[in-house]
């Protein structure tokens, strides 16, 4: 199904929620109010659903205008960028708008994207650094051209291709008394404060998974929301934490430690996911390409 639908119309619909006003949009874009109202009209057509709710002092978007702005400015965004490249060829230009889990974004990201800015300097990306889950969503509702997340998620829609193996791994102070074993296994845990993160995290509900498998739980003492929330915690001597390996401390730290937990080695696998219909701008595939080949799993 094709939706008929020119880029003046999802400029109107754009103008339009960003200044709250038919009439200050039709005045930024220069056109009168009816021919604004008709483009705008045009487009609910086309999608089929109202998209603006109308009083005599107000324009806001309905649930539907707002499911569909962040893929109108994506698209706009994606349009320009495509018409500066036309107007100067000898200039690689575009915007690569992808999701990421946030410790993928703080820990192996940036080494691939200095290495990418070099090549291609005048390429632009935006990365919003959301959960897993909140990840998926975006790359399933067109707002990202693709995410580096976790492998796990069902949605046939969309196509997973792994890049790294993640283990989990406990995180300790240096003078905790396990700090002294090369390796850890799980139910050494036990008699210790344990610090966890809770179960709306991605990583939890596959820890608890591969766990089960082996008739083992996690008895938490600490719960929190955020990875680096049960590493304060742990660095303050209140507890010990298990996390994904790339999430802890990749130099030498001064108080922190980490050790491998094995009987089971349970880990996360980090990929590329994007939806199976979707064709990736030029730009985001040499990003990609460049992806695969820092740290593609062997």
């Amino acid at each position: 199904m094709s939706i008929n639908c020119e880029i003046l119309d999802l400029r109107a619909f754009q103008a339009v929620v960003e200044l709250e006003s038919f009439h200050r949009a039709a005045d930024a874009l220069h056109i009168s109010q009816p021919a604004l109202t008709r483009r705008i009209q045009k487009l609910e057509q086309a999608i089929g659903a109202p998209l603006l709710e109308r009083t005599t002092r107000h324009v806001a978007p309905t649930a539907m205008g707002q499911e569909v702005m962040p893929l109108v400015r994506r698209m706009l965004e994606e349009f320009d960028g495509s018409l500066f490249a036309m107007k100067d060829g000898a200039q690689r230009r575009g915007l690569i708008t992808m999701a990421c889990v946030p410790t993928a974004a703080f820990y192996f990201l940036p080494t691939v994207i200095k290495t990418f800015s070099k090549e291609y300097p005048h390429i632009r990306l935006r990365i919003r650094d959301l959960t897993a889950n909140e990840g998926l969503q975006a790359v399933a509702r067109g707002e990202v051209e693709f995410g580096i997340n976790l492998m796990g998620n069902s949605d046939p829609d969309l196509a997973f291709e792994p890049l790294i193996d993640d283990p989990f791994v406990l995180a300790m102070r240096k003078d905790h008394r396990l700090a002294e074993f090369e390796t850890i296994e799980w139910d050494q845990l036990e008699p210790y404060p344990l610090v966890v993160v809770d179960r709306s995290s991605g990583n939890r509900t596959l820890l608890d998974g591969a766990l089960a498998r082996h008739n083992l739980k996690l008895n938490w003492f600490y719960e929190v929301t955020h990875l680096n929330t049960s590493l304060g915690l742990v660095e303050a001597g209140l507890g010990i934490s298990v996390l994904p390996r790339l999430a802890t401390p990749q130099d030498d730290h001064p108080f922190l430690v980490t050790r491998p937990i094995v009987n089971p080695v349970v880990s996360r696998t980090i990929g590329i996911v994007q939806r199976r219909s979707s064709v990736l701008s030029p730009a985001a595939e040499k990003f990609v390409e460049m992806l695969l080949k820092a740290w593609k799993t062997p």
